[in-house]
């Protein structure tokens, strides 16, 4: 049989939303139980494939003809749902690859997560999946929705609610209780769905594959992941891509802050750049919407569709508003997530003055005074969508949406057609405006929260077009350069570092050097990559005798803190003192591939946390952003007459280091420069102390 990478994403598509014929292994003659409702959802929501029921104990199972096995079916069934106990899963699916079935869904749970039994049981899905055309979905796997065929092949619960809402948006989701919630909250607020898939534990289809089979759907203008973790890296970002190409936004709500990974992390990169923050990062360079607020899932969806993955867009927001409580609270929200509301130019203040729009033009345009009128807020939305200091305009309606809904949420339907974002946030629970909005596709919210998330979620994605695609790699064990190596390793790179020279460790008297006092003295080993926690750093060095008593402290301290612990040279490098410090490190992700990071240096690093990541490699012009985004480096940003760093080198120095994501054959893991000093302007920067882990042989 064919391995399963040579089946096409249409087969998948096919297969897992479209099938014709459809077996239930394991399906119960109890509705109410979890192994009979896909019978019974199939069955009420019209769906005209072929259904088989599978129970070799009964004859008949909800009153239809049950069959003994799959090897019995009169043809090879599209898709399996196998619904039996655990102990009997990896037998069935066995069964279905040497039948030639082209995807089983498995509901049980108990494999990798339930310890060494569970995780060899998972081992032979996998083993399966590799060696034949079978695909799997699952293991944990609820189940897969298509409102659009009748196809309810789930045993969640939330399904025995008829009627699931049709739209436009595709769901897959880790956690299967989430595609029912997903569901049932979307009914609510009018929201429906393209389809919506429950993951599971991924031991072969992922959420990345299965929504890059989607792609060519007509029927998916968008999708929704619901992520526990980031699994299955590259999958996902070949994905995400993808869709940004075709125009069709990913919105994802991940959970997991885990600090887990940066405990056992080897470098200050690991430790600052956390699972989450790596999470972060990789979704937004894939141009993904992360939102924080489950709220806002529902919401979203139209103001992405506004504005393209692809487009270049400011941030600079307009508000118009019926209600001037209403507005601070949006206004507020925006201030929390670093988004301030853009007051309107003197021409465009003239021009809302010879329009005759009465009400008060400071940074909010407040029409509460003058009352709210359809004409009033249609010239104001037309005047403010029209004015180029203005990327998006925000309507912020009061009671009016609740009980006359022409007078100010009709003109904003009205003015939907402008090229520019218009977003509307209504204050009162006014479920006619909200459904008017939402059925003619404009960006409506019913929090200022959830508005001000959207919003932000919006405008934080970014289209790294450099960032490597290879594959993410694996977790390896790694081995240490010495300090002396990593700079050899920097001028490949053209990372600038301060000058070095190297003694064996018993010298007792070093020679002259080739750069002026005063000087520090490291011991320089690669079974020693942190040299301060042995006491394996002398600073201040004034003259030769010093350097001689350094000598004879490094080798008294290495005695002491690291008997055994083989290091033969001494590095001795001139002291430079910078205008400030910061760190660069890169480092292979399991899960997310090559990252680079900026942060505040030197002791700093890990006290503060104030940091910028981006998928690697990166351009000088991505490192510019990473710059404007660390907080510290304001300071010598030349503001307000304060002495300037040389930030275009740190820019350079920053995307140089990030090659390192296509420069295969330096075969690195992990490399941080910390501290970097950034130098007064023109004068560049200086690398003083490097670390690199390369794979262990």
């Amino acid at each position: 049989m064919p391995n399963n990478t040579e089946t096409s994403s249409s087969e998948i598509c096919q297969a897992l939303l479209y099938p014709k014929s459809i077996a239930l292994v394991g399906a119960s003659d109890d509705a109410k139980k979890t192994g009979g409702r896909p019978q019974q959802f199939l069955r009420r929501s019209g769906y005209q494939g072929t259904v088989y029921p599978i129970n070799p104990r009964r004859a008949e199972v909800q009153g239809e003809k049950a069959w003994p096995s799959l090897t019995a079916l009169p043809e090879v069934p599209e898709h399996v749902f196998v619904l039996s106990p655990t102990d009997t899963v990896v037998d069935t699916v066995k069964e279905c690859a040497q039948l030639g079935v082209k995807l089983v869904t498995i509901l049980a749970s108990g494999f990798s997560e339930s310890g060494p039994e569970g995780v060899e049981r998972e081992n032979q899905l996998r083993a399966i999946a590799e060696s034949s055309g079978l695909r799997i979905l699952g293991p944990s796997s609820l189940g897969v929705v298509n409102p659009n065929n009748g196809l309810v092949l789930t045993a969640n619960a939330a399904f025995a609610e008829p009627d699931v809402p049709k739209g436009k948006v595709f769901v897959a989701s880790h956690s299967g209780s989430m595609i029912g919630a997903l569901v049932s909250r979307g009914k609510a607020r009018g929201v429906g769905f393209a389809g919506l898939v429950s993951v599971g534990s991924e031991v072969d289809l992922s959420v990345g594959e299965i929504c890059a089979a989607t792609l060519d759907d007509p029927s998916i203008e968008g999708y929704v992941l619901f992520l526990e973790s980031l699994r299955h890296g590259d999958q996902l970002q070949a994905f995400a891509r993808e869709a940004a190409k075709r125009g069709k936004p990913v919105i994802a709500y991940k959970l997991g802050r885990s600090s887990a990974a940066a405990e056992m992390a080897a470098t200050h990169t690991g430790a600052l750049a956390g699972e989450d923050d790596i999470a972060d990062a990789f979704l937004k360079d894939l141009s993904v919407v992360r939102v924080e607020m489950l709220e806002t899932l529902f919401e979203v969806f139209p103001l992405a569709k506004k504005v393209p993955a692809q487009q270049k867009t400011g941030k600079r927001v307009a508000v118009v508003t019926t209600t001037g409580g209403g507005a601070a609270m949006v206004v507020d929200q925006l201030g929390v997530r670093g988004i301030t509301v853009q007051p309107p130019s003197a021409e465009t203040i003239a021009k809302l003055q010879a329009a005759e729009i009465p009400g008060n033009a400071g940074r909010v345009l407040d029409l509460t005074l003058a009352g709210t009128k359809y004409e009033v807020m249609m010239k104001a939305l037309d005047i403010l969508l029209n004015a180029p200091e203005f990327d998006m305009v925000i309507a912020v309606v009061g009671s009016s949406a609740r009980f006359n809904p022409d007078l100010a949420v009709k003109p904003i339907m009205d003015s939907a057609g402008h090229s520019k974002p218009l977003v509307t946030m209504l204050v009162p629970d006014a479920p006619n405006a909200l459904a008017q909005l939402t059925q003619a596709d404009i960006p409506c919210f019913r929090t200022p929260e959830s508005c001000a998330d959207a919003i932000a979620a919006v405008f934080a994605r970014r289209t790294q077009a450099q960032a490597a695609t290879v594959p993410a790699s694996k977790a390896a064990a790694t081995r240490a350069l010495s300090e002396a190596q990593a700079y050899e390793l920097l001028d490949v790179l053209q990372v600038p570092h301060a000058a070095s020279v190297t003694f064996p460790l018993n010298t007792e008297q070093p020679a002259t050097l080739p750069f002026d006092f005063p000087v520090v003295a490291k011991v320089c080993s690669e079974h020693i990559p942190h040299k301060t926690e042995v006491g394996g750093v002398v600073l201040g060095i004034r003259n030769q005798e010093e350097l001689a008593a350094a000598f004879a402290t490094l080798r008294s301290n290495l005695q002491a803190r690291a008997p055994g612990v083989p290091c033969d040279q001494v590095l001795v490098q001139p002291m430079r003192k910078g205008l400030t410090e910061v760190l660069v490190g890169y480092r292979i992700d399991p899960d997310a591939g090559p990252i680079i990071m900026l942060a505040a240096g030197g002791i700093w690093a890990e006290v503060m946390r104030d940091r910028s990541i981006r998928l690697a490699p990166v351009s000088v012009e991505t490192a510019k952003e990473m710059i404007a985004e660390v907080k510290m480096l304001q300071t010598v940003a030349g503001l307000r007459g304060k002495a300037k760093g040389d930030l275009d080198a740190l820019a350079v120095t920053i995307s140089n280091l990030s090659q390192l994501a296509v420069r295969n054959e330096l075969n690195v893991a992990e490399a941080e420069v910390n501290p970097l000093m950034v130098m007064h302007e023109g004068e560049g920067v200086l690398a003083v102390d490097a670390l690199v882990m390369q794979p262990a042989a």
